[in-house]
Parts: C-alpha cells; sequence; structure tokens
C-alpha cells in the first residue's frame, strides 16, 4: 500500500459502495437487472436497458478485452511520477458493460486492442483498492 499517498482516491457513493465494497475484498461486481438481465457498469440506480429499477450487484468473471487505450507519459500530480508512462485503458468486460481502466504487468509495446486481459487489484490503502487489468497471455 506504499507509494500511494497524494492519488486521487475515489470516494464511495450509495449507488457504488457495493462496487467498492467488492474491490475491497478484491472481487470485481458489477449490476445485472433483474428484470431483462443486462449486465452494467458504471453503477446507476435503474437498467440502462429496460429502466427497471432491480438491479443486483453480481461478481464478473474478471476478463476482457482492450478496446481501446492510450499511453499516458506526463503524470497528472507528483502523485503518479513513479507510474508514468502508464496504459489508461477502456476494458470491454466477457459480460458486456466497458470500464475504464489501466494496463499492468506488461511491456507498454505489447499493450494492442483486442489483448485478453483479467483483474488484479491495487491496495491503495486500508478501504480502497483499484482494480487493473493485465494480459491473461504472459
Amino acid at each position: 500500500m506504499l507509494g500511494h499517498s497524494g492519488k486521487l482516491f475515489p470516494r464511495p457513493t450509495i449507488e457504488t459502495a457495493p462496487y467498492w465494497e467488492g474491490c475491497h475484498n478484491h472481487e470485481l461486481l458489477i449490476q445485472e437487472c433483474k428484470e431483462c438481465g443486462h449486465h452494467q457498469f458504471y453503477p446507476r440506480i435503474m437498467c440502462t436497458d429496460c429502466s427497471s429499477p432491480r438491479m443486483e450487484w453480481v461478481p464478473a468473471s474478471g476478463k476482457g478485452k482492450v478496446k481501446s487505450f492510450t499511453i499516458m507519459h506526463r503524470a497528472i500530480t507528483k502523485a503518479y511520477l513513479a507510474e508514468a508512462p502508464y496504459v489508461i485503458a477502456l476494458i470491454e468486460l466477457e459480460e458486456g458493460p466497458t470500464m475504464m481502466s489501466n494496463v499492468v504487468q506488461c511491456e507498454l509495446e505489447n499493450v494492442e486492442i483486442g489483448m485478453e486481459v483479467e483483474v488484479v487489484f491495487e491496495d491503495w490503502s486500508e478501504e480502497i483498492s483499484i482494480p487493473k487489468f493485465k494480459p491473461t497471455s504472459l
């Protein structure tokens, strides 16, 4: 958990608290509509497909593919200097939703669109763990 001082920490809300609790337990959770079965991310109070309020948190497989990415060469603040350059990517989860995250544990030049990835968690504090993705085939 060292080296995260000064970083922009997420602030769980009523809608996002179950998601962050799952991350704390190193489990990636997404919402599933109990009416139509649609999976969604980011968390919302109703289904983006059928507008039902019957949303439930379910474990995601944690697997996906890189949909798009960029390499950030300049850290946004001094707290991120040690990580630069780093990959910011859109990850399309097996269940369908797309989430923004980082691709880690690989050389920058090896990241490519369509790359299969799986979730790993980085503990930033006693309360907050951040989901990131690493290539499935190393």
